[in-house]
């Protein structure tokens, strides 16, 4: 059995890629319906029923191609899956969208294409519908959709066993921030109490180096009334004292 073939038979096991599988059929289908309606035209036979078929289809292709579009973007901002298979899943997008274009340009134009073309062009996985559009990795190339996906749950373990690590990191850093935060705290009020104590200390400083001034003036009128009285005293001694004749 064949890469692809076993690609696709893996399928059922993700919706995404059942899905894939789903729209890729439908684009089979509308491909051959395009072809049936060209036959009918130039048979001269009534074409309008199957027109209207082909446009019914194509406009569920197209929503079926966004439905997958949503799908994969959901994913990948879930981190359900890997880089490298949201990469090889949006090629495989790319590859319905280039045919989504290329049906409704076959529907307009009323182009046939021959039996090689049409081999050609339903073929599945195929960005022109025949070529390859998305080149595996050569690691992947031979795996199943099961083997890739078991790599991508490894992955995906991996990195959130990363995230528990740091997230462990992150909590020991805040708990030491916050145990930081309450010593800064602590040293923050010992220095208002200390800068309450500097104040007072200083009022207190000023209003004693007032009362100096003051008995210090208080002093110095003290030391002139007693000069005067001293010298009041000697006149009253002088005066007092008899004159020799």
């Amino acid at each position: 059995m064949s890469r692809e073939k076993v690609a696709m038979a893996s399928f059922g096991t993700d919706p995404w890629l059942t899905e894939y599988e789903t729209c890729q059929r439908t684009g089979q289908s509308i491909m051959e319906k395009i072809n049936q309606r060209n036959d009918l035209q130039r048979k001269g036979s009534s074409h309008s029923k199957i027109e209207a078929e082909i446009r019914l289809a194509l406009r569920k292709f197209a929503k079926s191609i966004e439905v997958l579009k949503g799908q994969l973007l959901k994913a990948s901002g879930n981190y359900h899956l890997t880089q490298r298979e949201v990469d090889r899943r949006q090629g495989l997008l790319d590859s319905l969208t280039a045919k989504d274009k290329l049906l409704n340009e076959a529907f307009r134009k009323d182009i046939t294409y021959t039996a090689p073309e049409r081999t050609r062009l339903l073929a599945p996985n195929t960005a022109g519908f025949g070529q390859d559009y998305y080149n595996e990795p050569d690691e992947i190339r031979s795996l199943s959709i099961n083997e890739i996906q078991d790599q991508q749950h490894q992955v995906i373990q991996q990195q959130d066993e990363s995230l528990e690590a740091l997230g462990t990191v992150i909590a020991r850093q805040k708990q030491m921030g916050q145990t930081i935060g309450t010593e800064l705290d602590e040293h923050n009020e010992i220095l208002d109490d200390l800068s309450r104590h500097v104040t007072k200390t200083d009022s207190k400083i000023v209003r004693e180096t007032k009362h100096i001034r003051t008995v210090s003036q208080k002093a110095k009128d003290c030391s002139f009334y007693v000069v005067i009285i001293l010298l009041l005293i000697a006149i009253v001694v002088i005066a007092a004292v008899p004159r020799p004749s």
